[in-house]
């Protein structure tokens, strides 16, 4: 199989590597001369230091308007992008008749009245006819480039697309479940990023392991019920990309949203806090549209709501706690 990842940062490189035990890969680098970076030293310096890239990775570099031909000549191609560039790659590949898959977990940046949307969303917007779908689950770049055991989950109401996906990462390495819940898979994807945040913030402020598993667990709740009124099995929450990526991501010490909460738990800005990553934390960009659409759809979110609050200034670390802890009592089944 040969296979097309398009995007050169961490997540990108990391299967671009391990689908190279098994098959062709081509690295695509936006920028030229990252490209040319890569190429030379076989190496991602910046993203993956100390991993070289082995000999079934070749790098290229072209502009958008190049993606569709150069789609056209592999049997699958794979956006390694951010949120924020999924429109752009998808409306590119709108004609392209291989399967395409998403690494990126989110929703996009707000566009229009409808606010922001998750990948499929977008998918149908720009390129409906395409068959695609999303990669996701509970993954370190740095752990899967490693080679160390990972699941992953391969969602898409395409067989096509479930199949083009196991075919390629299935391996020695990495285990790849199908699942046609492509809804509750993106929504897992996009809000356990907004409860890493209120995880690390618990953790910063050491409120102990009782406080953490509980924020976990109603978080994972808060997420069912967005994904349940968006259209997802509930099912889908308890798996893989769901309490899986929840877990991984709130106690992760590789998580960037993690990261995020415990410096906010320090009293840093949210600026100061994404500076110092060097990298997208995409549940800070997200925590507002999974608000927004939670309120559209009268869905009760109060940990996102109050990480919404916190991130724009309106609430301190220590006043956030004290107004979860101060809601009411109610059934926990609801």
């Amino acid at each position: 199989m040969n296979i097309l990842v398009l995007g050169a940062g961490a997540w990108g490189t990391a299967l671009a590597v391990r689908a190279a035990d098994q098959h062709q890969v081509t690295l695509w680098a936006r920028d030229a001369g990252q490209a040319n970076a890569l190429a030379a030293t076989r190496e991602n310096t910046r993203y993956l230091p100390g991993f070289p890239l082995p000999a079934g990775v070749s790098v290229l570099a072209s502009g958008p308007s190049g993606i569709a031909g150069l789609a056209a000549q592999h049997d699958l191609v794979i956006v390694a992008t951010p949120m924020a560039g999924l429109r752009a790659m998808l409306a590119g590949l709108a004609a392209c008749t291989r399967p395409v898959a998403w690494l990126c977990k989110g929703f996009e940046a707000p566009v229009h009245a409808a606010g922001g949307l998750l990948g499929h969303e977008i998918r149908a917007e720009v390129a409906p006819g395409l068959a695609s779908g999303a990669l996701s689950g509970p993954s370190f770049a740095q752990e899967v480039v490693q080679g160390r055991p990972t699941a992953l989950v391969a969602a898409s109401e395409s067989e096509l697309v479930r199949t083009a996906l196991v075919d390629a990462f299935h391996g020695p390495t990495i285990r790849v479940y199908a699942n046609d819940d492509l809804v509750g898979v993106e929504v897992g994807g996009a809000v356990k990023n907004v409860l890493a945040i209120a995880t690390g913030l618990c953790d910063g402020l050491s409120l102990g392991l009782n406080a953490r598993a509980a924020l976990i667990t109603r978080g994972l709740a808060e997420m069912t019920r967005l994904g349940v009124a968006l259209g997802a099995r509930a099912e889908t929450f308890m798996g893989l990309s769901g309490l899986g990526d929840l877990v991984l991501t709130a106690t992760g010490d590789l998580s960037r949203n993690r990261r995020v909460g415990l410096l906010l738990a320090q009293d840093r800005s949210v600026e100061e806090a994404v500076d110092s990553l060097g990298h997208v934390a995409e549940g800070v960009y997200s925590a507002r549209t999974v608000a927004a659409r939670a309120r559209r759809l009268n869905v009760d979110m109060p940990i996102t709501r109050c990480m919404v609050r916190l991130l724009d200034g309106e609430l301190r670390p220590g006043q956030a706690v004290a107004e979860l802890m101060g809601r009411d009592p109610g059934a926990e089944t609801r």
